[in-house]
């Protein structure tokens, strides 16, 4: 089947270069029969006839697309990425267009969520743009999650989430052993022109529609990350040995003798950084930060790399890890756990009590944690609870706050991290959510993680007279529209914004969040603000950090559970070394890793959004508090305040008159009485839905809040 999509998107992309021109077979033989059986060309041939991307004359084709746009005048063809919305709708993501595209969903032809699509636009002579969908030029995923139905006699499978305006058929003898309600992965097959339906197989059974295991698993599936590792990867795992040869001690900075210890979250099961501290003079400090060295243990070629490699991530969800690497790595001969010798490869840091750094040091090292914190014990000691390590942990964190500060005025953004958290019980049911928040300690970690990670692209980027193949962490310059549209939200709570300076955007939003901090509106705009900002991606091109106002900046911390942080470990070996670079296709890694990162942040968001509707079914026809966070075509989106829960408010459920939304000035309108609600209003609203299958909530809106 793979075989077969490659082909096509080959002939499609063929087509697309000869503008409208007929090519005869003969001539498409010979440019890809030395790739293609000719049968199987005349086959693909014949399915692009028939689905009217090709026209055929005789023994020769060409692109249909040109035909029609000759005959619809003010038209034109604009590619992208579609996004369809819980409606169904669709929008097209391009860089050719200012805005995103409408597409109603009958229009979407054959299309999927995630898609490269072509449409093609008609302009209207009112001004209005009618679009459709004309081409699939590459399928986001070959395999989607759903429930199996019968009717009829017919089966068929409903995708979840954004596709589950379309069905897929089942033919018989493709079930699998699968019953009704059960949620299956299935892989397109074919899609029959003309046809709403696509005929699909049943590739998994992941178990009865509903069950926690089992939406646990599709949330991973639909992201594209596999349930299990390789038979080839897991052996490769167990037979690494427990001890390394005692010649790699002797190669190695031993900081055994030096304390040393770990600082994570209390269900954390994996250490991939420790922080060692001494005092080496009187007004200077020397400061280890220690990664877990996996660029011993993976070795590039292996099942393990490739594995690992594939992944990109580790995926971190409500109740579990999914690692990058097996649990033989992941849990033990890469983790730094406590009273145990371990492989690191470290950035060593001197520098004085106002932390200006005096001496760096990089290299293979062999430490010994003497303690595993948690956040929580940290925090406690910092204020003021006696511990053995209460020094070394105080002075830590006053060198953190320089460090912070500095960065600050540099014109880093302070991101507070809020999160959404549950407790569960011993079935992994939610019994409470609240929000976790940043303390002294959790930022203590990060700001060290942080000088590690900008020392060393430092160091890569200063190698004189070498042109060395980097990943760099970039982040570029916010989106002035999405900025804008922040800045008229943040307007409706009395904030405001200077934008004359990327210096003054980052202090405006630096005092937004402050002032936010411990308000109902606190949560809301930090993600709104999150979202304004570019995406941080990986890159061989180093155009800085926007976000942390870093020249240079790389990920190094954390190769347990980041594929980029384990080539950068190569990549600095190599240079230390003085060896050459040697890494195939970087850039192209770096792309596959910033795919795989979006996936598991997405992966992330789900298995919250699950555990919210689990926790909230118990309040069906209760009334909250909450404050709209979207305002869509087809509703709005209310977060409440209490449980932190985002669920919709469609306009059939709010009562009293028929609401129109205007989108661009973020408030809805009733039409008869003129009511308006804006972004940010607090309403009180009343749960009317909660499904677990679908991970949706539903409300209808009461009024505002009292």
């Amino acid at each position: 089947m793979a075989h077969r999509n490659d082909l096509e998107h080959v002939l499609r992309q063929f087509f697309l270069q000869q503008e409208g021109r007929y090519v005869s077979f003969k001539r498409i033989k010979k440019e890809f029969g030395d790739r293609f059986a000719k049968t199987a060309l005349h086959e693909a041939l014949m399915r692009l006839v028939q689905e009217r991307f090709l026209d055929k004359q005789g023994s020769q084709y060409r692109h249909l697309a040109n035909r029609l746009k000759k005959a619809i005048p003010n038209t034109r063809y604009v590619e992208g990425v579609l996004e369809i919305t819980r409606s169904g709708t669709g929008y097209l993501i391009s860089d050719q267009l200012k805005d995103d595209l409408r597409i109603t969903a009958h229009r979407l032809g054959q299309a999927l969520h995630g898609d490269t699509v072509r449409v093609l636009i008609s302009e209207k002579p009112d001004g209005r743009r009618d679009a459709r969908v004309v081409d699939v030029l590459q399928r986001a995923m070959d395999t989607y999650v759903g429930i199996l139905h019968e009717h009829n006699g017919d089966w068929f499978v409903r995708p979840t989430g954004r596709n589950s305006h379309v069905d897929f058929l089942i033919p018989s003898d493709k079930l699998r052993h699968a019953r009704v309600n059960d949620k299956v992965v299935v892989r397109l097959l074919h899609w029959p022109a003309r046809q709403p339906t696509p005929v699909a197989e049943i590739v998994e059974r992941l178990g009865r529609s509903g069950d926690h295991e089992t939406e646990m698993k599709a949330v991973l599936v639909e992201q594209g990350f596999r349930l299990r590792f390789s038979k080839r990867a897991l052996q490769e795992a167990e037979q690494i040995p427990d001890r390394w040869p005692r010649q790699e001690e002797n190669i190695r900075r031993d900081f055994r003798d030096v304390p040393t210890f770990t600082i994570d979250p209390a269900d954390a099961r994996d250490f991939d950084d420790a922080l060692s501290i001494q005092h080496i003079d009187d007004n200077l400090w020397e400061v280890g930060i220690h990664i877990a060295d996996v660029s011993y243990y993976v070795k590039p070629g292996t099942a393990l790399d490739q594995e690992a490699a594939l992944r990109g991530t580790s995926v971190y969800l409500v109740d579990r890890c999914v690692p990058m690497l097996p649990e033989r790595l992941s849990n033990n001969l890469c983790s730094l756990n406590p009273h145990t010798d371990r492989l690191c490869f470290s950035v060593v840091v001197v520098m004085n009590e106002e932390a200006e750094i005096k001496k760096v040091w990089m290299g293979k090292t062999i430490i010994h944690s003497r303690r595993r914190f948690t956040y929580e014990e940290v925090q406690e000691i910092l204020d003021g609870k006696p511990d053995v390590f209460g020094p070394q942990l105080v002075r830590l964190n006053s060198l953190a706050k320089r460090l912070r500060k500095k960065r600050h005025a540099a014109g880093s953004i302070d991101f507070d991290a809020t999160e959404v958290s549950f407790r569960l019980d011993a079935q992994g049911r939610p019994v409470a959510v609240f929000l976790k928040k940043m303390t002294d300690a959790n930022r203590l970690i990060e700001d060290f993680m942080l000088l590690a990670n900008r020392l060393v692209a430092e160091y890569v980027s200063a190698q004189k007279g070498k042109k060395v193949a980097f990943v760099y962490r970039v982040h570029d310059v916010p989106n002035p529209e999405k900025l804008q549209e922040l800045a008229d939200v943040a307007r409706l709570f009395g904030y405001r914004f200077d934008f004359s300076t990327p210096r003054r955007i980052s202090r405006s939003l630096n005092a937004m969040l402050l002032q936010a901090r411990g308000k109902p509106e606190e949560f809301m705009l930090n993600m709104l603000a999150i979202r304004a900002m570019a995406k941080a991606v990986y890159s061989t091109e180093n155009i800085g950090h926007y976000g942390l106002a870093f020249r240079h900046y790389t990920h190094f911390t954390s190769p347990i559970r980041r594929y980029p942080d384990l080539l950068a470990h190569r990549i600095l070996n190599s240079l230390l070394q003085g060896k050459p670079v040697l890494i195939d296709r970087l850039e192209a890694l770096c792309r596959h890793c910033s795919e795989r990162e979006r996936a598991a942040a997405e992966a992330e968001r789900m298995s919250v959004k699950l555990k919210q509707a689990e926790f909230m079914i118990e309040y069906i026809g209760e009334t909250f508090n909450a404050i709209i966070s979207g305002i869509t075509e087809f509703g709005v989106f209310v977060l409440t305040e209490d449980t932190y829960c985002e669920g919709l408010v469609s306009f059939d459920r709010i009562k009293g008159d028929y609401f129109t939304a205007d989108t661009k000035k973020h408030l809805i309108r009733g039409v008869n009485t003129g009511i308006v609600y804006r972004l940010g209003d607090r309403v009180r609203v009343r749960l009317v839905g909660a499904d677990t299958v679908t991970r949706n909530l539903d409300f209808a809106l009461l009024g505002r809040a009292i």
